[in-house]
Formats: structure tokens, C-alpha cells, sequence
């Protein structure tokens, strides 16, 4: 059973450099009225939270080409420290974990995810910011 979100006047910045990746999140979210923004590339991101657009998520993948989501995630964090980044990636092992948060991501979860625990960890960050 799918969780129903209302994500309205939310805006949620998924950076990943596989567009199958980003149709498949971008149709998974397509009821809750959220906001989606695409960057394809780490430095497309950080422009994006360095122009000072609303985000009120970020969506990181962690293994992308010339900048990983590693970096980026720091870098974003940097600048403000306040958007809650969940990483999503393939790599499952509980150190990836540990890396994915040592760099700043807040949460994690691996791909491929369960929809009704993906639904439920964005929305349980966005009713809770910074918890």
C-alpha cells in the first residue's frame, strides 16, 4: 500500500546523473503535488543551493561522474547546512552507509528501495527538518 503525501509548496532537488533514475522518482512523486528539480551533475547542484532557491530536500545520488555525491553533499552543506539530504544508491553495505552520513547526508536509503519506506523516510524528514 502506497503512502499518499501532499507535498504541495515542497521542493525536493534530485541529483542523479541517470535519467531513469530521475523518471522513475519524478513518476513516484508525481501525486504529491511536490516541486522537482533535476540536476544531473554535483556542480549543477551546488549552483542550484548556491543561487538560493527554495529546498526544502535533497535526493543524492552518490555515485556519479566527475563529482560523486560524496563531495557534492559536503559542498551543499557548506553552503546550507539546513536542507536534509538523503543519499540513494546501490552500493548497500553498512560502510557505505557510514560514508553516505560521515559526509553530511542525513539519511540513506539503497536502490533499489522499497517505495512505501522511500515515501515514508521523505516524508517523515519533511515534517521534521533537522531531527
Amino acid at each position: 500500500m502506497l503512502l499518499h503525501l501532499n507535498l504541495i509548496n515542497k521542493t525536493i532537488l534530485v541529483v542523479d546523473d541517470e535519467e531513469n533514475n530521475w523518471l522513475f522518482i519524478k513518476d513516484l512523486l508525481e501525486d504529491t503535488k511536490v516541486n522537482l528539480v533535476w540536476a544531473i551533475v554535483g556542480q549543477q547542484a551546488i549552483d542550484i543551493v548556491s543561487s538560493g532557491q527554495k529546498i526544502d530536500l535533497i535526493l543524492m545520488d552518490m555515485k556519479m561522474p566527475v563529482l560523486d555525491g560524496f563531495e557534492t553533499t559536503r559542498k551543499i552543506k557548506e553552503i546550507n547546512n539546513a536542507i536534509p539530504v538523503i543519499a540513494h544508491t546501490a552500493f548497500a553495505l553498512p560502510e557505505e552507509r557510514d560514508k553516505c552520513i560521515a559526509s553530511g547526508c542525513d539519511a540513506y536509503i539503497s536502490k533499489p528501495f522499497n517505495i512505501d519506506e522511500f515515501l515514508a523516510l521523505i516524508n517523515d524528514i519533511l515534517k521534521n527538518p533537522g531531527a
